[in-house]
């Protein structure tokens, strides 16, 4: 570097290269980390949730950084971008463009206008606007992407964690409330029928406020600096399954001595039903999958369990009539076959709705790429085009012959992949490939 200019020693053009090679990839990979915060489900719930106290005040903060982001990452894009067609002008770049590349690649050389800006500027400027290095410019990037992504994990992870564990623990409250009140453990008659009203009530609130307020309900990690460090507040859920096992207890106890068998029988007939419930879906998903899926094996599904239901009913005229000693013996067996009938039935389901599964995972690869090749500018490339087409054809007529569809994918995917990737050894000729369906 022989020469200086406003911003210190001129860049020579193998640095100006060299510089342009890394804030390209500095610029690719800011860029995937914007569109997946994007994309982020935590993000899309927030955009779209009635939020109180601290989350929807952090929220309303975090969308505008998010704003902002974009903001900044167009005007760092727009800056790179005039870089690049200084540099691309001639091979040889002249004094006056390694001047002028030095001071966009080193000087203050990006101007962030408008209200966003200037209310992140500091307090008291009265600026309307910022001018940053590039450098600078990442690195207030990555402050506001670290702070908007820990907001949005965090709400994220309570947003999956404590909401689906309130609802699987009401479910066990309704289910031990209509046990409890079946055996006469009654509210204002029983200590632990009013225990079952304070936890339906507790979980009832809780909820609300896990669902307008996550971040009320999260502990962030002590020291950590990582977005999203922190777990989900549970105390008051632990506690409240707690409470509810102690009453479980309490009702076993009535139960062990008054209707031990019933419970059995109860249980018994849920798990049949269940299994009967499920070979109905798999029955009417094999009508579908036939209907659908061409060139595909689909296993018969039997009828419901007659034999078992037949057993069930003895068993109950057993209790009825205090035959213990007969009634002991069937359950045992009866509890076994019901658990083998729902497996039988699960499997079956599962079986017969497999060709619908691949298909799907078939139009999701098929729509993967496509989007792929479309960010990189490919979407319109003729081949790419026709061999989209063909596959889409197949795969969302009926009946689709998943087969023929997963070749038709395959041969989409590596005409991708040969475009996206110059070093990946063409199949054939230019002629070869256009001919291809």
């Amino acid at each position: 570097m022989g020469v200086t200019g406003p911003t210190g020693p001129v860049l020579d053009r193998d640095e100006v290269d060299r510089a342009l090679a890394r804030l390209g990839a500095e610029h690719e990979a800011i860029e995937t980390s914007l569109l997946a915060l994007q994309d982020h489900a935590g993000r899309r719930l927030l955009e779209g949730a009635e939020l109180t106290g601290v989350t929807r005040e952090r929220w309303a903060s975090t969308e505008a950084s998010i704003t902002l982001l974009w903001t900044y990452f167009d005007a760092y894009t727009g800056t790179l971008r005039t870089a690049r067609e200084i540099r691309s002008r001639r091979r040889w770049s002249s004094r006056e463009d390694l001047v002028r590349l030095t001071e966009l690649l080193r000087g203050t050389s990006v101007t962030v206008a408008g209200a966003a800006a200037a209310a992140h500027a500091p307090a008291g400027t009265g600026r309307l606007s910022e001018r940053f290095t590039l450098a600078e410019l990442v690195e207030r990037m990555n402050e506001l992407y670290a702070t908007s992504l820990d907001m949005v994990v965090a709400a994220d992870a309570v947003w999956s964690a404590l909401p689906a564990r309130i609802d699987l623990l009401a479910a066990e409250l309704q289910r031990t409330r209509r046990l409890a009140h079946s055996v006469g453990v009654r509210p204002g008659e029983h200590p632990a029928g009013d225990d079952l009203e304070r936890i339906t009530r507790t979980l009832t609130r809780l909820r609300e406020q896990v669902v307008s307020d996550p971040l009320a309900h999260w502990v962030p990690a002590q020291g950590s600096s990582a977005p999203g460090g922190g777990r989900p507040d549970t105390t008051t859920y632990d506690r409240e399954a707690r409470a509810l096992e102690d009453v479980r207890r309490e009702i076993d106890a009535v139960l062990t001595v008054r209707q031990d068998a019933e419970a059995r029988l109860v249980r018994l007939r849920d798990v049949l039903s269940r299994a009967d419930r499920t070979l109905a879906e798999a029955r009417s998903a094999r009508g579908e999958v036939l209907a659908k899926i061409a060139a595909s094996e689909v296993p018969a599904v039997s009828g419901p369990p007659t034999v078992l239901q037949e057993q069930l009913t003895t068993a109950a005229e057993y209790r009825r009539h205090a035959q213990w000693h007969r009634l002991s013996p069937l359950l045992e067996s009866l509890e076994q076959k019901a658990e083998d009938e729902l497996l039988r039935a699960r499997e079956s389901l599962t079986a017969v709705t497999a060709p619908l599964a691949v298909r799907a995972e078939l139009r999701g690869r098929l729509d993967a790429y496509k989007a792929k090749v479309a960010r990189h500018g490919l979407a319109e490339d003729p081949l790419l085009v026709e061999r989209y087409d063909a596959a889409r054809r197949m795969l969302w007529s009926a009946p689709c012959d998943l087969r023929v569809a997963e070749q038709a994918v395959l041969r989409y995917q590596r005409a991708a992949v040969e475009l996206l990737d110059p070093r990946v050894p063409r199949q054939g000729t230019p002629a070869d490939r256009t001919g291809e369906s």
